[in-house]
């Protein structure tokens, strides 16, 4: 249903900015420079579990913003927000997300420009994040020869989510490391802004490994390859994959809000990429994206999250 609603509004809205809608946010030209603009929404009903506290609402309001312009390459310049609350909203859960709002900005570096305020039937914090950037990275520039990479580990988030809704009990260091990502994920901003100089295509993992992974194959028109071996997976990941009978991988792929970078990038640019990466494919020419699993080759499911449905 998501897809469907963004499809319908695309047919309408095209009045658009120098650079198409589609990506991870929109852009204008302003001289050399791109001026880039995105906005995420939070709702406590679909992306707050209710162990996360205010100030980790806060902050992660931000986060899902800047990891945004991240992935577009860009250095951030400013925040800007609207908060609706129910009413008789407890005055001391809105203090919290003020100060995980102030955290963010300080840890990100990015100014708050403009707030508001309103009633609403739930909890919900719409975001906007602006940045500038010399060069953009697009989720529609991977070239073929590109290795493909990833920051961080993924997989943690999603394992959380399970630990948490299946009330499963694990040892501590297990249940911390996966909370770690599901409670306090961080964007990339750094990474990103290094990235626009040397990569092809980017984009952050908001809706799981998989659906990322389409979308730059989509909209790039490639073939992409990923060895499950080469995926970065902590072996916690692993463990709760056990305890429930579930594929670990298949938990990597789905794991949204990771807000990690998944980027394309030739070869001879690998050695100037001064950050933890791992390479886990390679772009090809031709369509689809495709999972090599102990020699075997097998299309990738479109795994991962998507507003308006049960998945």
């Amino acid at each position: 249903m998501e897809q469907k609603i963004i499809e319908m509004f695309m047919k309408h809205l095209k009045f658009q900015g120098d650079l198409p809608l589609g990506d991870d946010a929109g852009a204008i030209k302003i001289g050399e420079e791109w001026l880039v603009a995105t906005n995420d929404m939070l709702v406590r009903a679909t992306d707050v579990p209710e162990i996360m506290t205010p100030e980790q609402i806060g902050f992660k309001a931000v986060t899902m913003n800047v990891s945004d312009l991240a992935a577009m390459g860009a250095k951030p310049l400013g925040f800007l927000f609207s908060l609706g609350v129910p009413q008789n909203f407890d005055m001391e859960y809105s203090e919290g997300i003020a100060k995980g709002i102030a955290r963010a900005s300080t840890f990100y570096n990015i100014p708050i420009l403009s707030a508001d305020t309103n009633e609403a039937c739930d909890l919900i914090i719409d975001g906007i994040a602006l940045g500038k950037t010399e060069r953009l990275l697009l989720r529609s520039n991977a070239k073929p020869g590109d290795l493909v990479c990833v920051t961080g580990d993924i997989g943690r988030a999603l394992a959380g989510l399970k630990v948490y809704f299946e009330n499963l009990e694990i040892e501590v260091r297990i249940q911390k490391v996966l909370y770690e990502k599901l409670l306090e994920p961080k964007a990339r901003i750094r990474e990103g802004q290094v990235l626009s100089k040397y990569a092809n295509a980017g984009i952050d993992i908001s809706d799981g490994m998989s659906k990322e992974l389409h979308l730059i194959a989509e909209m790039s028109d490639v073939r992409i390859v990923i060895e499950s071996e080469k995926l970065p997976i902590r072996r916690e990941v692993f463990e709760v994959a056990e305890i429930l009978g579930l594929d670990p991988i298949e938990i990597a792929l789905a794991s949204g809000e990771e807000f990690e970078l998944i980027f394309t990038i030739p070869e001879e640019h690998l050695s100037k990429i001064d950050f933890d990466f791992t390479v886990i494919g390679k772009v090809e020419k031709g369509e689809g994206v495709y999972l090599k699993r102990e020699d075997k080759l097998e299309k990738m499911p479109i795994l991962g999250w998507e507003h308006l449905t049960k998945s």
